[in-house]
């Protein structure tokens, strides 16, 4: 009875946790559309107020004794947070240099690098079935953007290193947890303020620092307001993705991922009557197909698991 208890706890809180990502994810897509379609915020300047808000948010949930800050040696998280600036800087070049369809394709490629990361260093375990729902989800990824699909070399140079740099940074999320015995806000009190450094580095790289559109540059106060109102949201959403990934995996939140943007594709049809063609409709029930079908398998599995415990003497 008590065991039954804690696992519909444990199980409460991955629905709260996803629930609170879902929400906050697909809210932080139209804010930040509506900041750079209204005020002309620069992309990754706007990343790195979010990082920043997210490590004063950190700030303050220890100062009110919500969570303990660990010692962490730096070197220990420096390849956490340079993957960070790297997915960051990477997945922004591959969307100027790619049409929004290839850069879509590209970002589906992620889950089954993860795998192939967790599989071949991590020697994590995928059964065939888990394998198998990559078919569905990557041609319900093919089907809505196989219109806008189009190559060309530096855009697939950028596109290649964002998959890549994006697969490691996940993995490591959920490593670094477990490897240093930290949870999600413990991990990312320390590595928020160090990407931000970081990315303080390469943003004039990409963005003017001064004059219009850049992070000096002469804002307005709705502007600054909406700004840091995303940056709140986006609290919310690095603390959900390392919370899930951490008492998930990686490849979960990337299934996690799949369904978010099915879900931002049917609310942009129904609430902006944005344009939705028969292929992505037929795209969007294959891509929820493979969804389905991995968490019927992943928990078929894990009560397989417990199974097992329970038999041993």
């Amino acid at each position: 009875m008590a065991q039954t208890l804690l696992n519909l706890s444990a199980n409460g809180r991955l629905v709260a946790g996803l629930l609170v990502n879902l929400l906050s994810s697909i809210c932080i897509v139209f804010i930040n559309k509506w900041i750079y379609v209204h005020y002309g915020f620069p992309n990754m300047t706007l990343t790195l107020v979010h990082f920043v808000v997210t490590w004063l948010g950190l700030y303050v949930c220890q100062k009110m004794d919500i969570f303990a800050p660990k010692s962490l040696p730096i070197r220990r998280i420096v390849w956490l947070a340079l993957s960070f600036c790297g997915f960051v800087a990477f997945t922004n070049l591959s969307l100027q240099n790619n049409a929004i369809g290839t850069y879509q394709l590209a970002k589906a490629m992620t889950t089954p690098v993860i795998i192939l990361i967790q599989t071949t260093y991590y020697k994590k375990t995928f059964s065939t079935k888990i394998k198998l729902t990559l078919v569905p989800i990557t041609l319900g990824v093919i089907l809505n953007s196989y219109f806008d699909v189009r190559f060309n070399l530096l855009g697939t140079v950028f596109a290649t290193l964002g998959v890549l740099v994006t697969s490691l940074y996940q993995v490591w999320v959920g490593a670094k947890q477990h490897e240093l015995q930290v949870n999600s806000m413990q991990l990312l009190y320390y590595q928020a303020p160090l990407s931000s450094g970081f990315l303080l580095c390469i943003v004039p790289m990409f963005e003017p620092l001064t004059g219009d559109g850049g992070i000096f540059g002469p804002w307005s106060l709705p502007a600054l307001a909406t700004v840091l109102f995303s940056g709140v949201v986006a609290f919310l959403v690095n603390l959900s993705i390392y919370w899930i990934i951490g008492n998930t995996s990686a490849v979960t939140y990337n299934m996690f991922g799949h369904f978010k943007f099915c879900i931002t594709l049917v609310g942009g049809y129904l609430i902006f009557h944005d344009p939705l063609s028969i292929n992505q409709a037929l795209g969007i029930l294959c891509t929820l197909a493979g969804i389905l079908s991995y968490t019927h398998f992943k928990l078929a599995e894990q009560e397989e698991g417990k199974s097992r415990l329970a038999q041993r003497p």
